[in-house]
């Protein structure tokens, strides 16, 4: 952005954990972009964000915020799942571009529809699909641009926690509307890091379950993907998981990767933490290692560096996206082919059977 460029003033809508910890800060440190209104009805939520953002507005309802779609350059919606698709349609109605934390819709053809309305509009729609900006993705692409793994035959990956007991909350909700569960939340992650590695898939099958007791919804899935050249990819996302398996496993004709621990990005964030020097650097005890023939368990394999995380990647791009033109970092056509995995995978789990894509 140019010295004499306004900033691109963004409204926010939802202050809760999406809002507060992932977006707000990262839209905060984001050169090009200023937040200028939260949009919450809560009222400690309310006075979280002014103590945060001494300048940011604070609107009761997306109705308020869109009043004032003159004023503004950009809408994120980061409000429960099942209001994304009312609320970013209603904010390209209005004229904005629009950022939508994932999942972007319930079902694919909501998705594409989306998609559609923001084309005909000659508006930005992006997904905020943060994990490409992982470290442990960021340097698993690396290797496999430098041929470090030979041909991969299996992706594994892993997002597994431990959390016996309930939360509570629209996301553990048995209520189709709510679009709970792991399927639909750590499985948007790891079925786009999947496609965006390996490419398109042909099958799905998967495992879905609801360990806990009185939970409603999934908490402990497990995904089998083939893709259409050949890699298989093995998708695990659970709150039941008493050890943890390693974050990323990847097998290829010469070499793999093994990988434990997740980015640390999200932790720093939650702390109050924001972007700076270092943001995202991992200590060398928790590289991952590549190698052949033994486990990294026991010393196999050399280590490799991981890459810095970079979740301020995402809304750099969105501002250069707006300003000059460039790429949408995430498109909703990428997420909806997404989305048709997660409608086949709630299909395999419930009728036992691979679903033909």
């Amino acid at each position: 952005m140019s010295a004499a460029a306004a900033p691109l003033r963004v409204g926010l809508i939802g202050y809760g954990l999406a809002g507060s910890v992932f977006h707000a800060p990262l839209i905060a440190a984001t050169d090009g972009l200023v937040l200028d209104t939260v949009v919450t009805s809560n009222p400690e939520r309310q006075e979280q964000a002014r103590s945060a953002y001494p300048d940011v507005r604070v609107a009761e309802t997306a109705e308020d915020l869109l009043d004032r779609a003159d004023d503004l350059d950009l809408v994120v919606v980061a409000s429960p799942n099942k209001t994304h698709v009312p609320l970013a349609t209603a904010a390209l109605k209005a004229g904005l571009p629009v950022v939508v934390d994932k999942p972007v819709a319930g079902t694919a053809a909501e998705a594409r529809a989306l998609a559609a309305l923001a084309e005909e509009r000659g508006l930005l729609l992006s997904v905020f699909q943060n994990r490409r900006w992982d470290n442990d993705f960021l340097t698993l692409r690396s290797l496999l641009a430098d041929g470090a793994l030979g041909d991969v035959w299996r992706f594994e990956s892993r997002f597994e926690r431990w959390r016996p007991q309930l939360k509570g909350g629209w996301r553990e909700s048995g209520d189709p509307a709510e679009i709970g569960g792991l399927l639909y939340d750590l499985g948007s992650h790891v079925v786009d890091q999947a496609l965006v590695l390996f490419g398109p898939v042909v099958s799905v099958y998967a495992e879905s379950d609801v360990r806990r007791p009185g939970a409603e919804a999934d908490d402990d899935t497990f995904l089998a993907l083939t893709h259409a050249n050949g890699v298989r990819s093995h998708l695990y996302v659970s709150a039941t998981t008493a050890q943890l398996g390693p974050r990323l496993r990847v097998l290829g004709s010469t070499a793999g990767y093994v990988k434990y621990g997740l980015d640390p990005q999200e932790a720093a964030l939650r702390e109050g933490l924001r972007p700076g020097p270092g943001w995202g650097e991992e200590p060398e005890d928790l590289w991952g290692r590549v190698g052949s023939g033994e486990s990294p368990a026991t010393g196999g394999g050399r280590p490799v560096r991981t890459l810095p995380g970079a979740y301020p990647a995402y809304y750099a791009a969105v501002a250069g996206a707006l300003r000059d033109g460039g790429p949408n970092p995430v498109t909703a056509l990428e997420a909806a082919a997404a989305l048709d995995v997660l409608e086949a995978a709630r299909r395999s789990a419930r009728d036992g059977v691979a679903v033909a894509r």
